[in-house]
């Protein structure tokens, strides 16, 4: 079987999307099927070519048995609507144009957020004739809405057609929450279309470390009690929570704020943790994916947060499960079905969304309760063992994929229990 999947992201970016295609595809790739993958050159967040690449009209590179495809794009930050957009389509264009460049496919896998991608997939399954799984990450356009990105009531209508024009012509779709199946269904599609595949951790890539690493001592923090955001800094996490959380514990000397990763709201959080004079916040720029393992060895607890706003509540943050597999207590300011698991879980506390006060008493209750860490964090491996192995799920999601193929869907049921 030779699987064709479209993605914006891919390493060597770090980020969610890039992590989740490839720890799947080289498991697909173990299990003896060809993946091939069109994607663009890495050049996120910031819109710069990662050194040792060239913006060309193509270019192959084998990556652990995995068939890259990498096609020239419009180069735009992770920052400002239009020149994402125009980044966005160019990736779109680009795909279907050379997609013929890959030969003897069974299936295309495009993924979404953003949906542009995710739309490439229709374009080209068709120019390849075979069948398309639509892979759900994330709502768009609702989660850019939702964060204030984009208020034109007519450019949400072109861009809500185009969602629901995709849910209508695939041939399959897969989400990575519960939450997002009855929206999906809301805009006309059939729930036996859909199913369900979690994000989950990589459980040989994310096993639990000494706190006590090189990366810990070179940066200071092997000896004090760690608090770290790791990812994404954009306007969806509301990290201006943490530096108002950190105001309040300014006086407690020996509890430090992590926050590692780049993004659209980076520089205003810098800016905001320079003006309240914050000795105890530790800003980092993006690591590479080995160097942010150790800094969560490094952490004490991992926060998990996003803005108060209903949209998120369907949403499951991947670094849930990363933090879990570290063996790291976590302080999750998400509500709905990221809560949910959190409680089930027993590995670590919900708080409010947005509400410094509950963040901050939060770090200093486990601050204070080293053996409460402790016992969240086994609590978190164990749980994350038996239910978010990404072993099982690529198992489950190339299952799903052979069913797509065949045309035997299954009867909506859940791939993920």
């Amino acid at each position: 079987m030779h699987i064709l999947f479209l993605t914006h992201y891919f390493p060597p970016e770090v980020n969610a999307p890039a992590s989740r295609t490839y720890e799947n595809a080289i498991r697909w790739v173990g299990e003896g099927q060809q993946v091939s993958v069109i994607t663009c050159v890495p050049h996120h967040p910031k819109g710069v070519v990662y050194d040792g690449y060239q913006n060309r009209w193509r270019q192959w590179e084998l990556m652990e048995g995995i068939h890259v495809l990498r096609v020239k794009t419009y180069l735009g930050p992770n920052a400002g609507f239009f020149r994402r957009i125009a980044n966005y389509v160019s990736y779109l264009l680009a795909a279907t144009l050379f997609c013929r460049s890959v030969k003897d496919v069974d299936i295309v896998v495009s993924t979404s957020p953003q949906f542009f991608c995710g739309l490439a997939g229709y374009a080209v399954s068709k120019r390849l004739n075979v069948p398309w799984l639509l892979e759900i990450r994330d709502l768009w356009p609702e989660s850019i809405v939702a964060v204030g990105a984009l208020k034109s009531r007519s450019i949400i209508s072109l861009l809500e057609g185009i969602e629901s024009f995709m849910y209508r012509k695939a041939d399959g779709i897969v989400s990575v929450t519960r939450s997002f199946v009855d929206h999906i269904v809301s805009r006309g599609v059939e729930r036996e279309k859909v199913s369900v595949v979690t994000n989950g951790a990589d459980l040989r890539r994310f096993d639990p470390l000494p706190k006590d690493n090189p990366v810990a001592r070179e940066l200071g923090l092997a000896d004090r009690f760690v608090a770290a955001f790791i990812g994404t800094h954009g306007m969806a996490h509301g990290l201006e929570t943490v530096l108002l959380a950190a105001e309040r514990l300014r006086k407690e000397n020996n509890i430090l704020f992590l926050l590692v990763g780049d993004g659209a709201e980076r520089e205003n959080i810098l800016r905001q943790k320079e003006r309240l004079q914050l000795d105890n916040v530790l800003m980092l720029p993006q690591q590479s994916k080995d160097r942010a393992v150790k800094l969560l060895a490094s952490a004490d607890v991992s926060l998990v947060l996003l803005r108060k706003n209903r949209l998120f509540r369907t949403v499951i943050p991947s670094k849930i499960f990363e933090a879990m597999a570290m063996e790291r207590p976590i302080i999750l300011g998400v509500d709905g079905e990221s809560k949910e698991i959190m409680l089930e879980s027993g590995a670590g506390i919900c708080i409010e969304p947005e509400n410094d006060r509950e963040l901050a008493d939060a770090v200093l209750t486990l601050y204070r309760d080293r053996e409460r860490c402790r016992e969240m964090g086994q609590r978190g491996r164990r749980f994350v063992e038996r239910n978010y192995s990404r072993d099982i799920l690529a198992r489950r999601y190339l299952s799903l994929i052979e069913e797509v193929i065949s045309g035997k869907r299954s009867d909506g049921r859940e791939e993920v229990v």
